[in-house]
């Protein structure tokens, strides 16, 4: 296959792995030109946790990051922006000074981190690795970046599944239901995404203010939430 039919295949795969169980960092290494992936959820509400690793080095190296509090995972979701780490070994970072110094032990040298984020939801992050130095192209961080737009959905939907969400009496009656359709369509038409995304930004966001589905779905619709606007800021 050519390797647009490889990234083709790998965004295929990865939009259905929550639905199919299957492996989240497989596609990234099949993509892209890197050694190991793993995908990570870093924090509240979610908690620190490694959600997927293709090899042993790449869950090792995440442990690690939950342990110190610091690196390229955790800069990636706070500045929602890529850390890129062409050669780990020879970088001079003051922002990781434990991870630099325990880094040493690994036979890793670069680390390319992408944030998870979906709507207003900082949810962790992807990090891409390689034994040798690395550099990606503009093409392959583009190819990267899509494939982790489309992982930060599978995360948040396996992350609200193994998480018991708030709710309240009302949450199963009509009226709530008609609230939650029109919020839904309304995030839909602010952020433009499908439907389904729609609702899930609705639902994690309930998740991670410790709300309900119909109390987020009401400021939709009020007008008191506008997920675009939260983007801005």
């Amino acid at each position: 296959m050519t390797d647009r039919q490889i990234f083709s295949a790998a965004v295929d795969d990865l939009t259905v792995s929550y639905e199919r169980s299957s492996s989240m960092c497989e596609p990234f290494v099949r993509a892209l030109p890197v050694d190991a992936a793993s995908l990570c959820t870093l924090g509240t509400p979610f908690g620190s946790e490694t959600m997927c690793a293709s090899t042993s080095l790449a869950a090792t190296f995440d442990e690690l990051q939950f342990d110190l509090g610091e690196g390229p995972s955790w800069d990636a979701m706070t500045t929602r922006r890529p850390v890129l780490i062409d050669d780990f070994q020879t970088v001079q970072h003051s922002n990781w000074p434990a991870l630099m110094k325990a880094a040493l032990a690994f036979e890793v040298r670069s680390v390319l981190a992408f944030p998870l984020t979906m709507g207003s939801i900082d949810i962790g992050a992807v990090s891409l690795f390689s034994h040798g130095p690395r550099v990606l192209t503009v093409g392959q961080i583009r190819d990267a970046e899509v494939l982790t737009q489309i992982a930060a959905g599978q995360v948040l939907r396996r992350s609200l599944a193994s998480h018991a969400q708030k709710t309240d009496l009302e949450d199963n009656e009509g009226y709530s239901r008609r609230v939650v359709h029109q919020a839904t369509g309304m995030v839909l038409a602010q952020l433009h995404l499908s439907a389904a995304d729609a609702l899930l930004i609705i639902h994690g966001h309930a998740f991670s203010r410790g709300r309900t589905v119909r109390e987020v779905a009401d400021d939709v619709v009020t007008r008191r939430l506008d997920f675009s606007s939260m983007l801005e800021t």
